[in-house]
Protein backbone atom coordinates (compact mmCIF):
# COMPACT_ATOMS: atom_id res chain seq x y z
CA UNK A 1 0.00 0.00 0.00
CA UNK A 2 0.84 3.35 -1.38
CA UNK A 3 1.27 6.57 1.28
CA UNK A 4 0.46 8.76 -1.61
CA UNK A 5 -3.01 6.26 -1.85
CA UNK A 6 -3.47 7.04 1.91
CA UNK A 7 -3.08 10.40 1.37
CA UNK A 8 -5.80 10.50 -1.28
CA UNK A 9 -8.11 8.42 1.08
CA UNK A 10 -7.46 11.05 3.44
CA UNK A 11 -7.96 14.12 2.03
CA UNK A 12 -11.20 12.62 0.50
CA UNK A 13 -12.75 12.32 4.07
CA UNK A 14 -11.32 15.76 4.94
CA UNK A 15 -12.57 17.74 1.79
CA UNK A 16 -15.55 15.67 1.58
CA UNK A 17 -15.10 15.61 -2.07
CA UNK A 18 -13.86 13.54 -5.01
CA UNK A 19 -13.14 16.57 -6.92
CA UNK A 20 -11.77 19.03 -4.88
CA UNK A 21 -8.91 16.15 -3.89
CA UNK A 22 -8.45 15.94 -7.32
CA UNK A 23 -7.41 19.52 -7.64
CA UNK A 24 -5.47 19.05 -4.36
CA UNK A 25 -3.05 16.32 -5.86
CA UNK A 26 -3.16 17.60 -9.30
CA UNK A 27 -5.01 13.77 -10.70
CA UNK A 28 -8.00 13.90 -12.99
CA UNK A 29 -11.20 13.01 -10.50
CA UNK A 30 -11.02 9.33 -12.67
CA UNK A 31 -8.06 9.00 -10.98
CA UNK A 32 -9.00 9.62 -7.40
CA UNK A 33 -11.79 7.21 -7.96
CA UNK A 34 -9.63 4.14 -9.11
CA UNK A 35 -7.46 5.08 -6.32
CA UNK A 36 -10.71 4.61 -3.89
CA UNK A 37 -11.42 1.62 -5.26
CA UNK A 38 -8.25 -0.14 -5.49
CA UNK A 39 -8.29 0.40 -1.71
CA UNK A 40 -11.73 -1.12 -1.13
CA UNK A 41 -10.22 -3.81 -3.18
CA UNK A 42 -7.13 -4.79 -1.29
CA UNK A 43 -9.12 -4.82 2.21
CA UNK A 44 -12.86 -6.05 0.24
CA UNK A 45 -15.13 -3.81 2.08
CA UNK A 46 -16.55 -0.41 1.03
CA UNK A 47 -14.91 2.34 2.81
CA UNK A 48 -17.11 5.11 2.03
CA UNK A 49 -20.78 5.26 1.11
CA UNK A 50 -21.23 6.58 -1.88
CA UNK A 51 -25.34 6.96 -1.81
CA UNK A 52 -25.09 9.80 1.07
CA UNK A 53 -24.08 12.84 0.52
CA UNK A 54 -21.78 14.62 2.11
CA UNK A 55 -19.44 11.59 2.15
CA UNK A 56 -19.58 9.25 4.83
CA UNK A 57 -17.74 6.55 5.84
CA UNK A 58 -18.38 3.35 6.88
CA UNK A 59 -17.36 1.26 10.07
CA UNK A 60 -14.31 -0.16 7.81
CA UNK A 61 -13.24 3.32 6.63
CA UNK A 62 -13.38 5.01 9.48
CA UNK A 63 -11.29 2.52 10.94
CA UNK A 64 -9.21 3.00 7.79
CA UNK A 65 -9.39 6.58 8.11
CA UNK A 66 -8.34 6.66 12.11
CA UNK A 67 -4.95 4.10 11.22
CA UNK A 68 -4.25 6.44 7.54
CA UNK A 69 -3.70 9.79 9.56
CA UNK A 70 -1.53 7.90 12.43
CA UNK A 71 0.84 6.62 9.88
CA UNK A 72 1.37 9.42 7.78
CA UNK A 73 1.55 11.72 10.73
CA UNK A 74 4.27 9.24 12.33
CA UNK A 75 6.18 9.22 8.98
CA UNK A 76 6.31 13.12 8.39
CA UNK A 77 7.09 13.26 12.22
CA UNK A 78 10.03 10.60 10.96
CA UNK A 79 10.90 12.90 8.03
CA UNK A 80 11.04 15.96 10.21
CA UNK A 81 13.85 13.84 12.35
CA UNK A 82 15.95 12.78 9.15
CA UNK A 83 15.91 16.73 7.88
CA UNK A 84 16.97 17.67 11.47
CA UNK A 85 19.70 15.65 11.57
CA UNK A 86 20.92 16.83 8.21
CA UNK A 87 20.40 20.57 9.22
CA UNK A 88 22.12 20.41 12.40
CA UNK A 89 25.31 20.33 10.12
CA UNK A 90 24.14 22.96 8.07
CA UNK A 91 22.17 22.08 5.56
CA UNK A 92 18.96 24.44 4.61
CA UNK A 93 16.03 25.60 6.23
CA UNK A 94 12.66 26.26 4.72
CA UNK A 95 10.71 29.06 5.61
CA UNK A 96 7.42 30.67 4.08
CA UNK A 97 6.16 34.18 4.52
CA UNK A 98 2.97 35.68 3.21
CA UNK A 99 4.14 38.86 0.99
CA UNK A 100 4.24 41.64 3.54
CA UNK A 101 6.25 39.87 5.98
CA UNK A 102 8.55 38.01 3.49
CA UNK A 103 9.22 41.73 1.96
CA UNK A 104 9.07 43.85 4.32
CA UNK A 105 10.11 42.23 7.77
CA UNK A 106 11.97 38.92 7.83
CA UNK A 107 15.10 40.77 6.00
CA UNK A 108 16.70 42.08 8.57
CA UNK A 109 15.92 39.24 10.75
CA UNK A 110 17.60 37.02 8.02
CA UNK A 111 20.89 39.24 8.01
CA UNK A 112 20.93 38.56 11.97
CA UNK A 113 20.55 34.80 11.26
CA UNK A 114 23.24 34.64 8.95
CA UNK A 115 25.32 36.02 11.32
CA UNK A 116 25.03 33.36 13.29
CA UNK A 117 24.74 30.41 10.95
CA UNK A 118 26.70 31.09 7.74
CA UNK A 119 26.45 27.41 6.55
CA UNK A 120 22.69 26.99 6.64
CA UNK A 121 20.96 27.71 3.40
CA UNK A 122 17.98 29.95 4.43
CA UNK A 123 15.21 28.79 1.53
CA UNK A 124 12.05 31.63 1.70
CA UNK A 125 9.53 31.11 -0.06
CA UNK A 126 6.53 34.14 -0.43
CA UNK A 127 2.65 32.62 -0.73
CA UNK A 128 -0.55 33.71 -0.20
CA UNK A 129 -1.81 32.54 3.74
CA UNK A 130 -3.50 29.67 3.36
CA UNK A 131 -0.53 28.18 0.97
CA UNK A 132 1.70 29.12 4.00
CA UNK A 133 -0.43 26.92 6.11
CA UNK A 134 -0.89 24.05 4.12
CA UNK A 135 3.02 23.91 3.70
CA UNK A 136 4.08 23.83 6.91
CA UNK A 137 1.13 21.60 7.92
CA UNK A 138 2.62 19.08 4.81
CA UNK A 139 6.41 19.75 6.35
CA UNK A 140 7.55 21.11 2.89
CA UNK A 141 8.06 24.40 5.00
CA UNK A 142 9.82 24.28 8.71
CA UNK A 143 8.33 27.60 9.63
CA UNK A 144 5.89 29.87 8.30
CA UNK A 145 5.03 33.23 8.92
CA UNK A 146 1.83 34.85 8.58
CA UNK A 147 -0.82 37.80 9.07
CA UNK A 148 -3.50 37.06 11.69
CA UNK A 149 -2.39 33.58 13.26
CA UNK A 150 -5.45 30.68 13.27
CA UNK A 151 -5.23 28.46 16.15
CA UNK A 152 -5.05 24.78 14.63
CA UNK A 153 -4.31 21.73 17.12
CA UNK A 154 -1.77 20.80 14.36
CA UNK A 155 0.46 24.00 14.53
CA UNK A 156 2.21 25.50 17.44
CA UNK A 157 1.75 29.41 17.20
CA UNK A 158 3.94 32.02 18.76
CA UNK A 159 3.63 35.86 18.56
CA UNK A 160 5.56 37.87 16.36
CA UNK A 161 5.62 41.20 15.47
CA UNK A 162 2.51 43.25 16.63
CA UNK A 163 2.55 45.63 12.76
CA UNK A 164 1.17 49.11 13.76
CA UNK A 165 -1.50 50.04 10.94
CA UNK A 166 -2.18 53.53 9.30
CA UNK A 167 -4.01 54.83 6.66
CA UNK A 168 -2.22 55.37 3.79
CA UNK A 169 -3.22 57.90 1.08
CA UNK A 170 -1.82 59.62 -2.16
CA UNK A 171 0.36 62.77 -1.20
CA UNK A 172 -2.60 64.28 -3.48
CA UNK A 173 -5.21 63.41 -0.61
CA UNK A 174 -7.04 65.77 1.28
CA UNK A 175 -5.42 63.93 4.64
CA UNK A 176 -2.23 63.72 3.32
CA UNK A 177 -1.02 66.86 5.41
CA UNK A 178 -2.47 65.61 8.52
CA UNK A 179 0.15 63.90 11.29
CA UNK A 180 -2.96 61.98 12.34
CA UNK A 181 -6.45 61.33 11.93
CA UNK A 182 -9.45 60.51 13.66
CA UNK A 183 -11.10 57.36 11.90
CA UNK A 184 -14.18 58.12 11.81
CA UNK A 185 -13.31 60.82 8.81
CA UNK A 186 -12.93 57.69 6.91
CA UNK A 187 -16.89 57.63 6.80
CA UNK A 188 -18.26 56.76 3.60
CA UNK A 189 -14.36 57.20 1.97
CA UNK A 190 -13.45 55.31 -1.44
CA UNK A 191 -11.17 52.34 0.46
CA UNK A 192 -8.99 50.06 -1.35
CA UNK A 193 -9.54 47.13 0.60
CA UNK A 194 -8.13 43.29 0.60
CA UNK A 195 -10.22 40.53 -0.70
CA UNK A 196 -13.02 39.15 1.73
CA UNK A 197 -11.65 36.05 3.08
CA UNK A 198 -8.55 37.92 3.30
CA UNK A 199 -7.42 37.56 7.50
CA UNK A 200 -5.99 41.10 7.21
CA UNK A 201 -9.75 41.94 5.56
CA UNK A 202 -11.35 40.04 8.48
CA UNK A 203 -9.15 42.14 10.91
CA UNK A 204 -9.47 45.63 9.50
CA UNK A 205 -13.44 45.50 9.13
CA UNK A 206 -13.59 44.57 12.81
CA UNK A 207 -11.46 47.51 13.52
CA UNK A 208 -13.42 49.64 11.32
CA UNK A 209 -17.17 48.19 12.95
CA UNK A 210 -15.78 48.90 16.38
CA UNK A 211 -15.84 52.82 15.72
CA UNK A 212 -18.95 52.35 13.44
CA UNK A 213 -17.23 53.24 10.20
CA UNK A 214 -18.70 52.72 7.16
CA UNK A 215 -16.30 52.80 3.70
CA UNK A 216 -16.88 52.38 -0.07
CA UNK A 217 -14.73 49.56 -0.80
CA UNK A 218 -13.89 50.70 -5.00
CA UNK A 219 -11.47 48.10 -5.50
CA UNK A 220 -10.15 44.97 -4.19
CA UNK A 221 -7.18 42.93 -4.01
CA UNK A 222 -5.19 40.12 -2.34
CA UNK A 223 -1.87 41.87 -1.56
CA UNK A 224 -0.47 44.72 -0.02
CA UNK A 225 1.50 45.48 -3.32
CA UNK A 226 -1.23 45.61 -5.32
CA UNK A 227 -3.54 47.92 -3.00
CA UNK A 228 -0.30 50.41 -2.61
CA UNK A 229 -0.33 50.78 -6.66
CA UNK A 230 -3.61 51.50 -6.58
CA UNK A 231 -3.72 54.20 -3.45
CA UNK A 232 -0.54 55.92 -5.30
CA UNK A 233 -2.85 56.85 -8.21
CA UNK A 234 -5.45 58.37 -5.09
CA UNK A 235 -8.08 55.71 -6.11
CA UNK A 236 -9.06 55.49 -2.55
CA UNK A 237 -7.54 55.28 0.37
CA UNK A 238 -6.46 52.17 2.59
CA UNK A 239 -5.64 51.00 5.90
CA UNK A 240 -2.07 48.97 6.13
CA UNK A 241 1.13 48.31 7.87
CA UNK A 242 3.57 51.12 8.54
CA UNK A 243 6.67 49.18 7.71
CA UNK A 244 5.24 48.26 4.20
CA UNK A 245 5.05 51.66 3.60
CA UNK A 246 8.70 53.07 4.05
CA UNK A 247 9.88 52.96 0.09
CA UNK A 248 6.80 54.83 -0.74
CA UNK A 249 7.10 57.34 2.00
CA UNK A 250 10.80 57.77 1.63
CA UNK A 251 9.99 58.40 -2.42
CA UNK A 252 6.65 61.23 -1.65
CA UNK A 253 4.56 58.33 -3.72
CA UNK A 254 2.48 57.28 -0.52
CA UNK A 255 2.05 59.34 2.85
CA UNK A 256 1.29 57.49 6.18
CA UNK A 257 -1.23 59.26 8.73
CA UNK A 258 -1.87 57.84 12.23
CA UNK A 259 -5.23 57.61 13.89
CA UNK A 260 -5.74 60.07 17.07
CA UNK A 261 -7.96 57.67 18.53
CA UNK A 262 -5.69 54.45 19.32
CA UNK A 263 -2.95 52.85 18.06
CA UNK A 264 -4.53 50.46 15.53
CA UNK A 265 -1.76 46.60 14.86
CA UNK A 266 -2.30 44.07 12.70
CA UNK A 267 -0.80 40.85 14.68
CA UNK A 268 1.62 38.68 12.65
CA UNK A 269 2.86 35.02 13.89
CA UNK A 270 4.73 32.15 13.59
CA UNK A 271 3.84 28.84 12.81
CA UNK A 272 5.26 25.43 13.10
CA UNK A 273 3.74 21.97 13.00
CA UNK A 274 2.97 20.19 15.94
CA UNK A 275 6.39 17.38 16.39
CA UNK A 276 8.38 18.79 13.51
CA UNK A 277 11.57 18.48 14.88
CA UNK A 278 13.83 21.47 13.93
CA UNK A 279 17.67 21.30 14.86
CA UNK A 280 19.74 23.97 15.98
CA UNK A 281 19.62 26.26 13.66
CA UNK A 282 15.67 26.67 12.81
CA UNK A 283 15.33 26.65 16.90
CA UNK A 284 17.87 29.46 17.01
CA UNK A 285 15.64 31.05 14.28
CA UNK A 286 12.22 31.02 15.54
CA UNK A 287 13.78 32.18 18.89
CA UNK A 288 15.23 35.33 17.10
CA UNK A 289 11.75 35.91 15.58
CA UNK A 290 9.98 35.76 19.07
CA UNK A 291 12.67 38.32 20.25
CA UNK A 292 11.04 40.72 17.85
CA UNK A 293 14.85 41.96 18.04
CA UNK A 294 16.13 41.96 14.34
CA UNK A 295 19.11 44.04 14.18
CA UNK A 296 22.46 42.51 16.03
Amino acid sequence: MHLETLKVFCDIVELGSFSKTAEKHLLSQSAISQQLAQLEVSHKCQLIDRKKRPIELTKFGRLLYDAAKDMLERYEQCKSEVNALKSSTGSRLNVGAIYSIGMHTLPDYVKRFMVSYPNVNMHIEYHDPERVYELVLSGELDIGLVAIPKRDKRLEVYDFEQEPLVLACSSKHAMAGDDAIDIHRLQFERFIAFEKGVPTRVWIDGILARYNVVVRPVMEFDNIETIKRAVEINAGVSILPRATLFGEVASGALKAVGFSNEEFFRPTGIIVRKGKILGQAGKYLIDLLRSKQPQP
